[in-house]
């Protein structure tokens, strides 16, 4: 923990809403006065996603995510240098003011987990039941799947999980409250 900036990454394998947790936890800095930032990992890999598609001359709408390129792309910058991903993450975490920073994109439990642990991030996972998963992954428009990035998720100990298997209202109130209990494990 630095100074009083909490940090929280969300861990979870794709549709289980760990970007609804992540809007949900920026309303809920805006109730408690914080400033609110969400700091990707992967922002080095949307970057050469991005370099891969202009030189394919190839258009790619904002936002959107090739996630096998990016998959082979991880690997291949690991192979190179193993934290990169952790040290770009933590030169921008350095410059970041706010009072709640969330990562919603930490999938690797031997070098980028233990570095955000190291940085203060208390680790939320969230999980729902695999039919509801499979069937809002159905309804996104992600260019390609690719599930071997969190093949070791359940490797990383969270420090508290929440099941989105219900409704949205309860799952809202159940971040706030997971949040809550998280900003005040951190007080000094």
């Amino acid at each position: 923990m630095s100074g009083s900036q909490l940090r929280i990454a969300v861990i979870g394998h794709s549709g289980s809403g760990k970007s609804t947790c992540a809007a949900t936890l920026r309303e809920y800095a805006t109730e408690h006065g914080l400033g609110f930032a969400r700091l990707p990992l992967a922002r080095p890999l949307y970057e050469l996603q991005d370099r891969v598609y202009a030189a394919a001359g190839t258009p790619l709408r904002p936002g959107a995510q090739d996630q096998v390129l990016m998959e082979d792309l991880a690997g291949h910058l690991r192979r190179l240098n193993p934290s990169a991903l952790a040290d770009d993450f933590a030169a921008r975490l350095a410059d970041c003011p706010a009072g709640l920073v969330v990562n919603d994109d930490l999938r690797d439990p031997f070098v980028d987990a233990p570095a955000l642990r190291a940085l203060g991030f208390r680790i939320l996972r969230i999980t729902c039941e695999e039919s509801l998963r499979r069937r809002r992954l159905a309804d996104r428009a992600d260019l390609t799947r690719a599930d071997g990035s969190t093949r070791a998720l359940d490797l990383i100990e969270p420090d508290a999980v929440i099941d989105n298997s219900g409704d949205l209202a309860a799952y809202r109130t159940a971040i706030h409250a997971t949040a809550l209990s998280l900003q005040g494990s951190c007080q000094p």
